[in-house]
């Protein structure tokens, strides 16, 4: 990674500019032209550097809702049920702990009461119960990591 990937991330970290052509504005103030700078987020996706780059959507302000959800099952499970959580369009993503409550769910939809019928068919398809944990209040705390 060289000077101008590190301007790039630290830029983009903070967001994008509304117009026409955002990375062209981007990458002028950074010296660069649109498909270079482009050109550098696709190569550092392709390398593993960036695991993801793309809008965040916040689905209770666009109708929707999410939340996140917990389930206890046992170790030699948690294979099987993940795959199976994971199957559910609902599902954004799913994570392991270290905790009784083993396996983690992170899950969205266009209505909110898509979310308990998602929880209801995990417990269905798994056999496990689901512990719904929405969220009670919201914090934003600006994370940017300065590469």
């Amino acid at each position: 990674m060289d000077e101008l990937d590190r301007a790039i991330l630290n830029r983009l970290q903070s967001g994008l500019p509304l117009c026409e052509r955002p990375f062209a504005q981007v990458a002028q103030a950074l010296g660069t032209d649109e498909d270079e700078l482009l050109e550098r987020l696709r190569r550092m996706l392709a390398d593993g550097t960036l695991t993801r780059f793309g809008p965040l959507f916040d689905a209770e302000r666009l109708g929707g809702a999410f939340t996140l959800a917990a389930m206890a099952v046992p170790p030699e499970e948690l294979e099987r049920v993940a795959a199976l959580v994971n199957a559910l369009p609902e599902v954004a993503h799913n994570y392991q702990r270290d905790h009784r409550f083993n396996l983690w769910i992170v899950l969205a939809a266009d209505a909110p009461e898509k979310i308990a019928a998602a929880l209801q068919r995990i417990e269905a398809l798994t056999g496990y119960p689901v512990l719904n944990l929405p969220k009670e209040a919201e914090y934003f705390i600006g994370l940017r990591l300065h590469v």
